[in-house]
Order: structure tokens, then C-alpha cells, then sequence
């Protein structure tokens, strides 16, 4: 039987939240379905390339918009983790069928999938961590997204910042002048101050493939098998040369070459177990 590629833009109701996502991929039940959640302030325009990779590779890519960006809406104040993480469940199992769901996270993106991952473990079969920081990092990366964000800053001071903590070298982050959301950007932060740690660290059972650029400052050498640490052996960790925090943008084509086989092997129960704590 032929699969039939569609794109399509649907919305979903999380409590007083309305989200809208878009779906590329192969149509009908078999095709394993997973969600990216993007980083801090910005939206799923910087999964074009991976998401069109993966769909590409037999996946059904699911890609909502946060809440307060593109027509998805809902609450920004008092919110935290488990809202925003409800937000992307509620796109995913709207979309799931018969071949699985996998949850992605890029960044601060990564926060919100593993909570998904913790509050719905009946649902998620993998989470896929892409850029997903070390613990702990420079104060100086952390002004480096304020300039970045800034539209009110100078171009030169934006384009340094853009270059210290999301661009390798040969990488142009120019694009990423556009598309932050600064109200989003507060909202988001406010959320993991609000959340406790416990509540969504574990990141359920799942298998992780943890998938980390080799010139990522938020994730040096020295912190390279955190996640290993951590969660280990439900840890797969694999290394993108020449990506810096911005991965996925940088290098779709890599970073789609390592997931794919990774989520289709979670299908064929040749990947790694679940955690049965």
C-alpha cells in the first residue's frame, strides 16, 4: 500500500488552552507519531528541515505552537511545566495511532518533553532530547539569550550572542534575529520556577536518546554523559559534530539520521527497555 504524504493545521483544547499544530507525514494509523516542542520563546518554524527529514523517513511529525504564539492561546500567568506539557500531550494523542508516540524536545523544549514523559507514560514509547542542557551552565550563556531575544539591541551585539551560545562555526544565525517571544520567554521562565523539581525530573520510563551538538557550550565535554548519569541504561547518547545549541536548526539531516533508526527500532523491540521502576 502507497502512504500518502499530507500536511495539515489542526487545533486542540488543553483545559482553557486552544493549541494549534501543524502534522506532516505520511496519513493513516501505522506510521509512528512524535511532537517537537521547541526552545525557549520560539515556535516550530526551527524544526522545518528535521520535520520534513522525518516525515521524509516514515514518521508523522506533530508540531504545535506554544501558547501565545501563531493561533495557539491560553493562560501565561501562573502556569507551569504540567500546563505546557499537557499542551503538547493533548497535539500528540489527538494524532497518535497504532505505530506509537515519541516526544522531542529541543532545549528549554527538552524540560517540557520530559515532563510529558512523567504525566503520560501510558502514552509516550520513546523522548528524544535534542540539545538538552548539562545542569548547569555560564551566567554568561544565559545573557547571551537576553541579547539574542532583544529586538531592541544592536544587530552586531545580537548576531555575537547568537554565535556564543546557539551557532557553530560556518553557521549563519542571522534567521534567528526573528521569531522570539518575549511575553512567551517570561511565561516560560516563571513556569520552571513554579514547577517542582520532583514532580517531572524522573521524565517517566521511557527510552531517551539524548542527541548533543560537540560545540554546544551548554553542554561541554565535561557534561557530555550527564543524562547517562542520570538515567542510565535507559540512555542513548549519540554526538553531532560541527552543531552548536541551536542542533536540530543546524543539522536536520544528522540529527534526522539518528533518530529515525532509533524510533524504528522502538517499534521492532530491538531498541532499548523501559525503566519497569
Amino acid at each position: 500500500m502507497t502512504t500518502t504524504m499530507t500536511e495539515t493545521i489542526r487545533t486542540v483544547q488543553n483545559g482553557a488552552a486552544s493549541i494549534a499544530y501543524r502534522v506532516l507525514g505520511p496519513s493513516g494509523e501505522a506510521a509512528p507519531t512524535l511532537c517537537l516542542i521547541a526552545s525557549t520563546g520560539r515556535g516550530p518554524d526551527d524544526f522545518r528541515h528535521l520535520a520534513e527529514a522525518l516525515a521524509t523517513g516514515g514518521l508523522r511529525v506533530v508540531l504545535p505552537w506554544p501558547r501565545g504564539m501563531g493561533d495557539s492561546t491560553g493562560p501565561l500567568e501562573d502556569i507551569d511545566f504540567h500546563d505546557l506539557a499537557g499542551d503538547a500531550a493533548a497535539a500528540l494523542a489527538a494524532e497518535k495511532g497504532a505505530g506509537g508516540a515519541v516526544v522531542v524536545g529541543h532545549a528549554y523544549g527538552c524540560w517540557i518533553a520530559r515532563t510529558v514523559a512523567q504525566d503520560r507514560p501510558e502514552l509516550i514509547d520513546g523522548l528524544v532530547l535534542l540539545a538538552a542542557g548539562g545542569g548547569k551552565w555560564p551566567a554568561q550563556l544565559s545573557r547571551a539569550i537576553e541579547v539574542a531575544m532583544d529586538p531592541d539591541a544592536p544587530e552586531d551585539e545580537r548576531l555575537a550572542a547568537l554565535r556564543l551560545g546557539f551557532f557553530a562555526e560556518g553557521h549563519d544565525p542571522r534567521p534567528w534575529l526573528q521569531g522570539w517571544n518575549g511575553a512567551l520567554v517570561g511565561a516560560q521562565r516563571a513556569a520552571r520556577t513554579r514547577t517542582e523539581r520532583d514532580s517531572w525530573w524522573t521524565s517517566g520510563r521511557a527510552p531517551v536518546l539524548d542527541v548533543v551538538g560537540l560545540q554546544d557550550p551548554f553542554r561541554p565535554a565535561g557534561a557530555r554523559d550527564f543524562y547517562l548519569r542520570e538515567f542510565a541504561p535507559r540512555v542513548t547518547l549519540a554526538t553531532v559534530d560541527g552543531a552548536s545549541h541551536a542542533l536540530p536548526d543546524e543539522k536536520p539531516a544528522e540529527v534526522a539520521a539518528l533518530m529515525l533508526p532509533w524510533i524504528h527500532a522502538l517499534r521492532d523491540g530491538s531498541g532499548p527497555e523501559r525503566n519497569q521502576d
